[in-house]
This record gives C-alpha cells, structure tokens and sequence, in this order.
C-alpha cells in the first residue's frame, strides 16, 4: 500500500472500532478488529516498520481524542481505519462518530464529533494522512453526507464506504474493511487506490456511497467510477500554470467550471456546489499534488462556498489550511494570497456564534496569526485577548468538551 509515494521507514496505524451497545446499534464495528489486526503491521501503514494502536469500543470521547492527537503527532504516515456508525446532533447538526455509551440525546457527550478528528489531522503534512472507514450513516447523517460528502481536509487522503441504516432488527458488517483485511492475509499488496476498487466491488450495495480521494462521495459502487471522478471541462489555473492533459476520452473544452459551481452556490445548491468542488479539488489533488496551485485554488474555493453556505467554522478551517498549503509552498507570510487568506479565517471566526466552536478554532488561528500578523495593526492582539475573554466566560463543561 502506498500511502505518500515513498519508501517510509515507520510509520503509524491506528483502528477504532465503535458502537453504541443495545438497541442504537447499527453495525458489528468491533468484529473487524481481529481480521485487521492479523495484517502485519507495515501492510496497514504501507511502511517498513509500523506501531498499530487498537481502540475497540471506547466510552469516552475525550480518550478518543487523546489517542488520535498522539498518532498525529507521530513521525511517518499515519492511516487510521475506522468502523461505526455516524449521527447528527440535533442542536448544532453536526457529525458525531458514535461510541459505546452513546445515544441519541446524549450525542454530544458520550460520540466524538467529527470536526475533532478533521482539526487533529489537518496539522500534519499534507500526503502523510490516509483515512480508511467503513460506516454505517443514521438517517439524519445518512441525508447530509449525501450532500456534502465527508470531507477531513486538505491533503488527506480517504478512502470507504457509507451505507445508510439496515432494516430493523439487523446490524451492519463492515464488509469493506473485512474485505481489505482478507485480501492483504491471502498476499495481495497493490496500491490502496487499486484494492479500494476490489473491495469496493465485493462489499457494494445498491444505496452505498463509496469515498475516494479527498473524501469526494461516489454514489455508485463502480469501482473506476469511485476512483476517478472526470472532471467536465478543465480546472481552472493561474497563468504559471497550464493543466495537464487529460484521460482519453474526456472532453476538452476550456471552460471555467467556476461560474457553474457558484451560480449553484446563490441559488442554495450548497450541496451540490460543494460535492462539485470538492471533486475538482480530488482531480487536481491527484493530477499535481497536494502541494500544487492547482489544489489549494480550489481549497480556497471550498472555504469561499462555506461562506456562502453560512458555516462559518468550516470556511474558517478551510482558510487556514488554504494559508497552510500556501506557506507549505514557501510563500513568505507577507505574501498578499497568504496574508489574504489569515484575513479571511480571522473574519469568518468572528463571524462564529458558537462560543464553544470559537473556542476550538481560536488557538490554531492565534498560531496562524503569530506567523502571518497582515498588516492590520493590533489583529494578533485583538484576537488574543478575545480569545482569552471567550474562555473566561465560557461555562466549565463547554470548556471541558472543546479539545
């Protein structure tokens, strides 16, 4: 399995299985384990040598948490798989990773949320990451991540399967991963991209969505399908940078696929304009790299559609990750697309009315903000002693459950 390109000597797996118990089970998730934890080691992690770290059944978010900021924090790539189930919290509507003690009104609590993992890894390299799941998507979750896809950030790659709820009185199996995990114990070590269309194949169902880089949902279990989305028309680049051909048979107009995916964007399509970006952002993620203009213009066009969208926090995260990727690239911190993007993130976490999502976001923003200062006198200061006023003010359990 390839996981960034090279020949690594370490590196990192870590499998999280998880279910609520009772009758808010949707899926076997723990039944996988044993099936993955008889690969070696450096077949999960496609590296020489390799530390796997199990997590079955886990009660408690925090430990969850804890846990993945130490394999992020790791050196050499790091490919988390993971088996669940997926739930929307009725308040803030977001997404939760359900754990053992989880239920529905207590979601909040009791599950990880999504946006936890996303922020853990998008502080690592961009290309060192692979995210390998197979989820089981309650109806709530099951209507939004057809929509918008679940997306982790810039530079990570992520491949699985989603299928929405089993009839009643039955309980999923996470055939893909089994799938995985069967064809490594019988020899077979292509590249991850190429066993995704095996075991996607022989794990699909009707209803399945299948992940391909960058987290782009695919609603059909087609395998060339899943891996290579075709763009319409050509990505659009800045004048140092021309595209690269492209695959037989895909057409050749030089049209901007902008204008389309933002017309969408003003007419509440926000779903279908950010699957649409976020599969222009897989093409140039895989036609340049994860470093390339190509692939950070379109991040920047997904933080721009959030905005549209009225999600504040994620266009925040994905601003700083488009500043990320750019000073990645070496541009100095007073470059007016660097100092551009810091402005925006600072904006739009302003525009944050979730104290509790302020508080997450703020730290790595301060970070940010110590590098590039832009040229408004005071904003490093002024966001500091905001910050530090939002955590004076901010009840004890609100605190206790930011990361």
């Amino acid at each position: 399995m390839v996981i960034n390109g090279e020949d690594t000597a370490s590196g990192t797996a870590l499998l999280i299985a998880a279910a609520p118990a009772g009758k808010s089970c949707l899926i076997d998730a723990t039944s996988v384990l044993p099936t993955l934890a008889a690969v070696p080691p450096g077949i999960l992690t496609g590296t020489t040598a390799a530390t796997l770290v199990e997590l079955a059944d886990p009660t408690d978010p925090q430990t969850v948490l804890t846990r993945v900021r130490a394999a992020a924090t790791a050196p050499g790539p790091l490919t988390l798989y993971i088996a669940g189930q997926l739930h929307l919290d009725h308040k803030q509507h977001l997404i939760h990773l359900a754990l053992a003690r989880s239920t529905p009104t207590t979601l909040r609590y009791t599950a990880l949320p999504w946006h936890w993992l996303a922020g853990e890894l998008r502080l690592r390299r961009p290309g060192t990451t692979t995210v390998v799941t197979d989820l089981v998507a309650a109806p709530d979750a099951w209507q939004k991540l057809g929509s918008e896809g679940l997306v982790l950030g810039y530079g990570i790659r992520v491949y699985g399967r989603i299928v929405p709820p089993p009839p009643r009185r039955q309980i999923a199996e996470p055939a893909y991963l089994k799938a995985l995990a069967t064809a490594w114990r019988s020899g077979i070590n292509p590249p991850l991209a190429q066993l995704h269309e095996q075991a996607a194949a022989r794990s699909g169902s009707p209803d399945a969505l299948f992940l391909a880089i960058g987290g782009t949902v695919v609603d059909s279990p087609t395998a060339s399908t899943a891996q290579h989305p075709v763009p319409p028309h050509p990505v659009p680049v800045t004048a140092a940078a021309a595209p690269a051909p492209f695959p037989a048979g895909t057409g050749t107009a030089e049209e901007d696929p902008l204008p389309a995916i933002l017309a969408a964007a003003h007419a509440g399509r926000h779903g279908e304009a950010a699957s649409l970006a976020a599969m222009w952002e897989g093409w140039a993620l895989r036609t340049y790299g994860a470093e390339s203009v190509q692939a950070t213009h379109w991040l920047e066009v997904r933080a721009d559609l959030a905005r549209l969208a009225g999600d504040a926090a994620r266009s925040c995260e994905l601003w700083m990750a488009a500043a990320d990727a750019r000073l990645a690239r070496q541009q100095p911190p007073d470059d007016p697309a660097v100092e551009g993007a810091v402005d925006r993130a600072h904006h739009q976490w302003q525009e944050l009315h979730d104290p509790r999502r302020r508080l997450e976001l703020g730290p790595p923003l301060v970070a940010l903000r110590l590098h590039v200062p832009g040229r408004r006198p005071g904003a490093v200061e002024a966001l500091q002693h905001r910050l530090a006023q939002l955590d004076g003010t901010l009840p004890a359990e609100a605190r206790r459950a930011a990361p």
